[in-house]
């Protein structure tokens, strides 16, 4: 067997794709379409992949007139897509929503396609994806990514096998300064104390990590640190590659991040995770993977919001990440000092992939968001609790009357039909 996956997302989408990408190295020889500077990243996670990489983001082109930049485009993909569409695959996962995602797609039968679909001139999208289209709208209970690209396929790998048990491994607490979208991170001065509280819990070197954007954030939270931690600190920060970065967050004992790829880089290599998650992160969408990660979670009434759109409440997310008992509370784990609007979450894995225990404070969307789980567990089926009732708001919000009307090839292939939950 042979099956091509299209991931065309950036760093943590291809790290968030694992789940998916080791089931079917388990059963076939396996294709990746890639952005081109992701190879790199793609050879050391999927060695066994056979990669075709194509310009996707653009990122190195921005600097070229308009003209020249399609030239290149063409010029690189073109030859792709030619190889591509020579080759007899089985299966093809279209994981992502875009333009270049849906050409792509075009150059197969649609009849075996997954996810995002063209055909006959018109962009298709199957029964799971419109299923996560709609759950979107209710983003406080979500489906980890990284479990919904994986159960695109009829039975995924346990959750257990994705990655390793977290372990340090001796090289002290590594710092994201910052993710893609700004509201996400922690500012220098919120970071600081953070960042002193931990290495006098738990000593350590320091290390700083980022993009070259982030350099001039690394020298403020470097001026704001006491010199015993600063001085000794070691700023890479626009300093490695992919490879690079994965050999240093690969011996680290702990990550301090927001939601960023290097994030789910520590987790896919067995690395501890702190994350903070804030604005529009939401650690059930997009949560390191395995268990034992820690994820300290926002919870204003507000979140998670859309970076796209100013915040007319002035971060108040952040609130919590500036309460001097934060510090207090990571040494004590004493619920008394978890500052207002902040979840203290540990990651755990069920039947359908990564979850949460809480360890402190108040979830109010715990029950609905088992329900949901159940939900998605009978449609799958890959179990669920079918003596509890179908929770008919669920029922209403997530099937539509085209689901009933309409053959869906990729509904047929599951063990349960959709309607199976209202026998």
């Amino acid at each position: 067997m042979r099956h091509l996956v299209i991931q065309l997302a950036r760093f943590g989408d291809l790290v968030q794709t694992k789940r998916l990408l080791l089931t079917l190295l388990a059963e076939a020889e396996v294709h990746l379409c890639l952005d081109e500077s992701l190879v790199p990243l793609a050879r050391l996670l999927y060695p066994d992949a056979i990669l075709h990489p194509v310009a996707a983001h653009g990122t190195a082109l921005a600097k070229l007139p308009q003209a020249e930049q399609t030239r290149m485009l063409l010029g690189t993909n073109i030859p792709v897509f030619k190889a591509l569409s020579g080759m007899a695959f089985d299966r093809v996962y279209n994981l992502n929503f875009s333009p270049l995602n849906f050409r792509v797609a075009s150059l197969f039968d649609p009849a075996i396609v997954r996810g995002h679909v063209w055909e006959n001139g018109q962009e298709v999208i199957g029964q799971w994806a419109r299923l996560a289209m709609r759950w979107s709208a209710m983003r406080r209970i979500g489906l980890n990514i990284a479990d919904f690209w994986a159960w695109h396929h009829q039975a995924p790998i346990a959750p257990d096998l994705v990655n390793p048990a977290p372990q340090g491994r001796g090289g002290g607490l590594g710092v994201v300064l910052a993710g893609r979208e700004s509201r996400r991170s922690l500012p220098p001065p919120q970071l600081a104390s953070l960042v002193a509280g931990l290495l006098d819990l738990h000593g350590g070197g320091l290390t700083l990590l980022g993009s070259a954007a982030e350099s001039q954030a690394a020298r403020q939270l470097l001026r704001t640190l006491p010199p015993r931690h600063a001085g000794p600190a070691k700023n890479l920060c626009g300093a490695t590659d992919l490879p690079g970065l994965a050999t240093v967050v690969g011996g680290l004992d702990l990550l301090l991040t927001p939601d960023t790829g290097t994030m789910h880089l520590a987790a896919a290599l067995g690395v501890p995770v702190l994350a903070t998650f804030l604005s529009s992160a939401w650690c059930f969408e997009t949560g390191p993977y395995g268990t034992g990660h820690r994820v300290l979670q926002a919870i204003t009434d507000c979140l998670p919001c859309l970076e796209s759109r100013p915040c007319e409440v002035g971060v108040r997310c952040l609130t919590p990440f500036n309460d001097v008992r934060l510090t207090r509370y990571l040494a004590t784990n004493d619920v008394k000092h978890l500052p207002e609007g902040l979840l203290d979450l540990e990651t755990s894995l069920d039947g359908l992939g990564l979850t949460f225990t809480v360890r402190n404070g108040r979830d109010d969307h715990s029950a609905l968001r088992t329900m949901f789980r159940d939900f998605l567990s009978r449609h799958l089926g890959a179990g669920g609790s079918w003596q509890e009732p179908v929770v008919r708001e669920l029922c209403e919000r997530l099937y539509s009357e085209r689901d009933w009307l309409v053959p869906d090839l990729e509904s047929s292939l599951r063990r349960f039909a959709p309607f199976s939950m209202f026998e």
